[in-house]
């Protein structure tokens, strides 16, 4: 799940299939947003973001932030980043991340951002592959 904040400092959050590592010095993730995305202009013109790594159980959380609405925020007790993003209250990792580039791939835009701080909670993730949530040890479904 991918949480920013909009200028009024509402919370923004989504659910997102494709997250990778690019380098280590600097320390630089990507993730990609479709064009069609509702929350395009929130993501596209945001200098801060943070990208959570969702835990094995939390594959309610990931399908919440996955749909439509307003209502994602709703009900959770999020913290503030180092740049004022949501923070959920539970994940697995956090990187929290400067937006640095972003460049035009398709029909998706390619986001890069500067990890500015990280916290791994030693949780197993929560795998989302070939249509199915899975965990490193097999399918949930």
């Amino acid at each position: 799940v991918v949480t920013t904040t909009v200028s009024n400092g509402a919370p923004v959050g989504m659910t997102v299939s494709s997250f990778n590592t690019v380098s280590l010095d600097p320390p630089l993730v990507l993730w990609n947003l479709g064009n069609e995305s509702c929350n395009f202009e929130a993501f596209s013109q945001a200098t801060h973001f943070a990208v959570h790594v969702l835990a094995a159980d939390q594959q309610a959380l990931s399908s919440r932030f996955a749909a439509r609405g307003e209502e994602k925020f709703e009900g959770l007790e999020c913290g503030a980043g180092v740049e004022g993003d949501p923070i959920l209250p539970e994940f697995a990792a956090c990187f929290e991340c400067r937006t640095e580039f972003q460049y035009a791939g398709g029909d998706h835009v390619i986001i890069v951002g500067r990890v500015t701080n990280f916290e791994d909670r030693g949780r197993e993730p929560l795998i989302f592959h070939r249509s199915q949530y899975r965990t490193t040890t097999g399918n949930m479904s």
